[in-house]
């Protein structure tokens, strides 16, 4: 495999459209430079190149965000629930308006190919249109104390300003999955994006000031010192939510930092997604769900198959099938007609792959397809199949976060359970089996927030999203998404 080549005829188009993004700091609805004008380079991780430089927030300027959040609390509290929900159906239009030009933008500063940008920007306004219905669905309650004489009133106010941090991996769908709730339950927000991935969310805070969000609602703070930059704001009392995307390891220091002030927080974590397949599944539906469970972002997403877990009876059909699979995608520049598989993010993590391979193979696995640097500019991988993966071998231990697929072989379905249940993680599981009996024992029994039944892919916005154990607390998406930025109040009422 090669990567294809860059087009040159395109480049003009790639210009225009990322000289069409803001490059600073929304700060109460204006557009500003950091604090002395300093910067930092945004790379196409497919060439290793530059594509612009951008602000590079100071903790004066994140001070100046939450100062603009706070201020506008209050009023953007009182602004109708309908008046919410429409500046998020505008954005959901504009959204799909701007679908090429998004889509072409995030494979330049993510790498993935255009098919998959493209459908990450559905997705994404999804987000958008499902809370733009929620935001006027926020229900209390009234009812009559047990003993007649008083009354009960319950009622959800919004929990006030927010911080959001969110990835690189999926840097436009992230965003609006925070931000679409928080907008929408009346909370103004703080969002510092990954420094990998600025353009995206910058981009997504222009639809949104388009759609006549007002200002101050939404702040942007891009920034390469995240601790520095967001820390003091997580101190700060006027704070009252974090909700952050990321490693475990990042998460659990955001959480002792949120402790001071007691913020309702949301973690979404790492994960280490077992993907068992029984020796009844449909083959054809298990190597196809294995395809996108794995494959999905080159592998660089929190839900990707992480461990194959497969039958005895079917395990060497099975990896045959998924090695000739993933050997026969095309690797190359997202921009490319044709492209399967983009690069990952960056040279470390392309690095950091490559050693848990080695791993693997000094343990006794064998490389069935794939476990090399694909040739040429940029940070590209092949797809890899791994067999014989012994259970102490990293691939089985760690997040893998990257194009590589190891297979474990089982011999009873309480086995199987034991080992997927082996995690410190419990983000996701996938199951692919035809026994019903089997379907609902195993999915009851997963230690995992989230089940894919005889499905590869099932990521959606009216479903809730997030893990237990060490994959996080709180929910995204889903009735549950917008719970998560509304403070419950109890009204007793007297004189009856």
């Amino acid at each position: 495999m090669v990567p294809a080549e860059s087009a040159g005829a395109g480049a003009g188009r790639e210009a225009q459209v990322v000289g069409a993004v803001p490059t600073g700091l929304l700060v109460g609805g204006g557009w500003r430079e950091a604090e002395g004008g300093t910067t930092f380079p945004v790379l196409d991780p497919s060439t290793g190149q530059t594509l612009v430089e951008v602000a590079n927030a100071t903790p004066a300027d994140g001070m100046a965000a939450l100062e603009s959040a706070a201020a506008t609390q209050d009023s953007w509290a009182a602004t109708a629930p309908r008046e919410r929900g429409e500046v998020l159906r505008r954005a959901f239009d504009l959204m799909h308006d701007r679908l090429d030009d998004l889509a072409l933008l995030m494979t330049l500063e993510m790498g993935k190919p255009l098919a998959e940008s493209r459908a990450e920007i559905v997705y994404a306004a999804e987000f958008f249109r499902w809370f733009s219905e929620e935001a006027v669905r926020v229900h209390g309650d009234y009812r009559t104390a047990p003993a007649g004489d008083k009354r009960i009133l319950v009622v959800k106010q919004p929990v006030g300003p927010s911080i959001l941090i969110t990835p690189w991996n999926f840097p436009m769908a992230m965003g609006t999955r925070k931000i679409g709730p928080a907008v929408a339950a009346g909370c103004t927000v703080v969002v510092k994006p990954a420094a990998e991935t600025p353009l995206s969310m910058l981009a997504l805070a222009d639809v949104l000031l388009e759609a006549g969000l007002p200002p101050g609602v939404l702040n942007v703070l891009t920034t390469r010192s995240s601790s520095a930059v967001m820390g003091p704001l997580i101190a700060d009392p006027r704070a009252r939510k974090l909700s952050f995307t990321g490693s475990t390891v990042i998460g659990k220091k955001l959480v002792e930092q949120s402790a001071e002030q007691l913020l309702r927080v949301s973690m979404e974590l790492g994960g280490n997604a077992p993907f068992l397949v029984f020796a009844d599944a449909d083959l054809d539906a298990a190597v196809e769900g294995a395809v996108q469970a794995k494959m999905r972002n080159v592998g660089e997403a929190c839900t990707a198959a992480n461990r194959f877990l497969v039958a005895d009876e079917v395990a060497d059909e099975f990896a045959a099938r998924f090695a000739d699979r993933l050997g026969a995608l095309r690797v190359g520049r997202g921009t490319e007609e044709g492209v399967q598989v983009g690069p990952v993010i960056t040279e470390k993590a392309r690095a950091d792959i490559l050693e848990m391979v080695g791993d693997a193979t000094d343990r006794g696995a064998r490389v069935l397809t794939g476990g090399h640097v694909v040739p040429g500019p940029g940070f590209f991988l092949a797809p890899t199949v791994l067999t014989d993966v012994p259970e102490q071998a990293r691939v089985c231990c760690e997040e893998i976060f990257g194009p590589v697929a190891p297979v474990i072989r089982f011999s009873e379905e309480s086995q199987a359970l034991a080992m997927a249940n082996a995690t410190e993680y419990g983000l996701i599981g996938y199951v692919f089996t035809t026994d019903l009996a089997r379907a609902l024992r195993v999915s009851e029994g997963l230690q995992t927030g989230m089940v894919g039944l005889n499905a590869g892919v099932i990521s959606n916005p009216a479903a809730p999203f997030g893990g237990v154990k060490q994959s996080g607390f709180g929910r995204e998406g889903g009735r549950e998404g917008i719970e998560e930025y509304l403070e419950t109040k109890y009204v007793g009422i007297g004189g009856l």
